[in-house]
């Protein structure tokens, strides 16, 4: 499976217990939609692996346990923490028009209601603190938050992200 054709579900944060459970921190809106998942593709030198789940439990906020098959120590766990999980994007549901996920911004032209167009989104940041688009502006990336009050509208079918950029924050990218 390749990263491109992947979303990550979250990481592996703790070995749980003396069976081979885990301790999982889900990056994703709505946890509760993963509980019936049967395996996960974990980070391992950089490849996605295929792992078989004995159980998945979403327990509250963003946090699940695991049991992946024929993983029964802490041992054999140990090495997993801090792997990431991921999923194929084929098993993302499908969103109404005027929602979007992250990565569906890769691409899109990035417009401001005053400045016009800015450039387009080449890579999204997703920070523990806030998400931000890095967008190519005039051969520099300039970093947009995707948040209510900045990103104003996302047109999916004609790829473009509409802005209200606060005044001045171009200025910081373009100076010397």
């Amino acid at each position: 499976m390749n990263k491109d054709n992947c979303f990550q579900l979250g990481h592996i944060a703790k070995v749980h217990g003396l069976h081979g459970e885990v301790g999982i921190v889900l990056d994703v809106d709505f946890p509760e939609e993963y509980e019936d998942l049967k395996h996960v593709f974990v980070e391992q030198k950089s490849r996605l692996v295929p792992f078989f789940l004995e159980h998945f439990v979403w327990q509250f906020s963003n946090k699940a346990l695991a049991k992946f098959e024929d993983y029964d120590t802490i041992e054999a766990v140990t090495p997993l923490v801090g792997s990431g999980l991921f999923l194929p994007l084929a098993q993302l549901e499908e969103l109404p028009e005027d929602q979007y996920y992250f990565h569906e911004l890769i691409g899109f032209e990035v417009l401001d209601e005053v400045l016009g167009s800015i450039g387009e989104v080449k890579v999204i940041y997703d920070l523990q603190t806030q998400d931000l688009m890095g967008v190519d502006h005039k051969g520099k990336e300039v970093l947009i938050p995707i948040q209510d009050g900045i990103v104003s509208k996302v047109d999916k079918a004609a790829k473009k992200v509409y802005c209200q950029l606060p005044t001045g924050l171009l200025d910081i990218y373009l100076e010397d």
